[in-house]
């Protein structure tokens, strides 16, 4: 019988997560997705159905009843996860703002999306994580440059960036990595510069997905990795916690 891998990725309806979720059903990988709308998830699912097993459950991360859904539905399929896949994020009202003018109740709901929801899910579905599972927290340049009006989105990723690796200090059985996909044409790019043309940003399947991919099957330590885009991702351009980390 033939033993299949099995992911959970969160914001897998488009973009990124769609975009690795399709690469991980053509390697055979059986999937469980969720995002906040339910119509685009069930065309994520419709297409993703054609290549394996998949279950999609609608929802916000940052709602604890659909997390512990989420739970359950592994408990109930009797699932073990190689990985997870943290990809669900909350750019901010747009346009962006200072720290100093930001509107309190928004930065609650970056950081509650971006850092909180990502440790909340984890604590849930770790019972069901197999003996080598991995979990990639998706992070941004954002997270170690500081870029004006960034001051929430960036921050939310900075702090995702340090608890992955405080994650993976007190978890060494599994891997812990936070991945910085580059520039991308995505929605949410393009919310971050609605005037801007971003025609000639990668698709998320060009080069981000490969090297998730490849880190995905690879034995590479725990830690922050980076796509560039004119760069594969191997050992020489891996960008550890021990290098980064003050």
């Amino acid at each position: 019988m033939m033993s299949h891998k099995r992911a959970l990725i969160t914001g897998a309806s488009k973009g990124l997560g769609l975009a690795l979720a399709l690469e991980l059903a053509r390697q055979g990988w059986q999937l469980l997705i969720t995002a906040r709308d339910s119509k685009q998830l069930l065309n994520a699912k419709k297409a993703l159905a054609e290549l394996t097993e998949v279950t999609a459950i609608a929802g916000d991360v940052r709602d604890e009843v659909h997390l512990l859904e989420l739970a359950d539905l592994l408990s109930t399929k009797k699932w073990s996860l190689d990985l997870v896949v943290n990809n669900a994020s909350y750019l901010g009202a747009t346009p962006l703002s200072n720290l100093l003018d930001h509107s309190i109740d928004e930065l609650h709901l970056v950081l509650h999306t971006n850092m909180i929801a990502p440790i909340s899910l984890l604590q849930k579905v770790k019972p069901y994580f197999n003996a080598q599972a991995k979990v990639v927290n998706i992070s941004s340049d954002a997270a170690v440059e500081a870029y004006e009006t960034w001051g929430g989105y960036g921050g939310s990723k900075a702090g995702l960036d340090h608890m992955t690796a405080i994650l993976d200090k007190e978890n060494p059985q599994y891997g812990f990595y936070a991945f910085d996909p580059g520039d991308m044409r995505t929605d949410m790019h393009q919310a971050a510069f609605p005037s801007e043309d971003i025609s000639d940003r990668p698709l998320p399947e060009e080069k981000a997905v490969p090297a998730l991919v490849k880190l995905v099957n690879s034995h590479l330590p725990s830690g922050r990795y980076t796509t560039q885009s004119e760069q594969l991702l191997t050992h020489q351009t891996q960008d550890t916690y021990a290098n980064n980390q003050q």
